[in-house]
């Protein structure tokens, strides 16, 4: 409803599913289903994300998908992303390609990606906060070790 919102309608001209197999959606009947087929080994991924972008983007839209996937993905609405004509990419991040020209838009303050930093703590800690991270508890998403 709010993607609707913010494109009058249309739905966004590109989406990105970044998060890939490890998606935990856990409200709607199709995270249900993966979770339950995963469980009993009859699927490998859980593409809760990759669906819902294959059902807001426009006609002619463009998904990516830098987001990891190790295996079979099942209830994929293909036919409907054929239909609309989308593009789809995919592909582990080229890290090597980007990582001077970011590294130098940051030291020159263009970027700021402090955003997503949620910890901080010495060297000592990284067992204990990768365990936080893994888990995914206390909002952890980026952490910063300092030895």
């Amino acid at each position: 409803m709010r993607l609707n919102e913010l494109t009058g309608g249309k739905g966004p001209e590109k989406c990105i599913d970044a998060v890939g197999m490890e998606a935990h959606a856990t409200a709607t009947l199709d995270s249900l289903y993966d979770r339950a087929k995963q469980a009993v080994m009859l699927e490998t991924d859980r593409p809760h994300v990759l669906r819902e972008m294959m059902y807001v983007c426009r006609p002619a839209g463009i998904l990516s998908v830098p987001g990891v996937y190790g295996g079979v993905l099942d209830k994929i609405p293909f036919g409907m992303a054929m239909n609309k004509g989308l593009t789809i990419r995919t592909g582990q991040t080229h890290v090597n390609r980007w990582t001077d020209d970011l590294l130098c838009r940051i030291g020159q303050g263009q970027i700021d990606p402090s955003f997503v930093i949620t910890h901080r703590a010495g060297l000592e800690d990284g067992p204990a906060l990768y365990r936080t991270f893994r888990d995914k508890e206390d909002g952890c998403i980026k952490v910063v070790l300092k030895p």
